[in-house]
């Protein structure tokens, strides 16, 4: 574990997890509960993360909420949990609360048109050894798994495919680890973070732990409230506050998150 902001002590932020009226833990899922996978059905969380979760929900203590950009449909066979935590699907477009009740917003039909020929386009260039997938709102074009000379081949042909689609200021170009997304505005990660912090009481302790370029905006959303955490093996420019390696620091963080809980009062 590394300390990424010098005004920040991990130490002391759990010992206001200890004290806090109330708690937020949100977490990214592939990359960060999960390790990645060619195949994303397949991307299980890693060993002991399932079962801290469902300590951490069991207490009562902790909001648990999953940020994906994954569509919930996908996320809910992944996760073995006794109790459901609460799922943020499609980088904010989706919602489902562990009592079943959910929404999904649906963009605008121009949008749903142009997302539509990126997607074409996308299956055009996938030809090469790509995969593409479909969101709520958004055409992801993955090439992990893909041989170097591939992945290049399609990270050359990307913009001439995608940018004129992205002119009129309606979707936007993201890229990912291991690909890019074409995504319409409006909605993001950091927009669920923020309808979760606007339902939640001042003075919580609240962490966001996310692995990728899509969580940066998470991390910019969370930081006046409490901790951002980057997941991930290696270190990259992150405005998170601290960085940690899966997965076995960040089973150490969750335990100490649960172990925080369990000290209240």
């Amino acid at each position: 574990m590394r300390t990424l902001n010098p005004l920040l002590d991990l130490a002391q932020f759990f010992e206001r997890v200890a004290c806090a009226p109330a708690r937020v833990l949100m977490l990214d899922y592939d990359g960060t509960l999960a390790p990645f996978q060619v195949r994303p059905e397949r991307a299980i969380p890693y060993p002991g993360v399932e079962e801290v979760l469902d300590e951490i929900m069991v207490a009562e203590a902790s909001r648990v909420v999953i940020v994906s950009g994954r569509p919930v449909s996908e996320l809910v066979p992944l996760l073995n949990l006794r109790h459901r935590p609460e799922l943020w699907g499609g980088h904010g477009w989706e919602r489902l609360l562990p009592d079943g009740h959910g929404a999904r917003i649906v963009p605008d039909e121009e949008v749903r048109k142009q997302l539509h020929e990126g997607e074409r386009r996308a299956r055009e260039l996938a030809r090469e050894g790509a995969r593409v997938e479909t969101k709520p709102a958004s055409v992801a074009l993955h090439w992990r798994g893909a041989s170097a000379l591939v992945a290049a081949k399609i990270r050359d042909a990307l913009p001439q495919a995608w940018e004129p689609l992205a002119e009129a200021g309606a979707i936007e170009l993201l890229p990912f680890d291991g690909g890019v997304e074409l995504r319409a505005r409006g909605r993001s990660k950091q927009h669920a973070v923020e309808s979760v912090l606007s339902e939640t009481a001042g003075g919580s302790a609240v962490a966001y732990l996310g692995d990728d370029l899509t969580d940066e905006d998470a991390f910019r959303a969370v930081k006046p409230h409490g901790v951002a955490v980057l997941v991930r093996p290696e270190l990259r420019e992150t405005e998170a506050d601290f960085w940690i390696r899966p997965p076995r620091e960040l089973i150490a963080f969750l335990n100490r998150w649960h172990k925080a809980c369990g000290a209240r009062g």
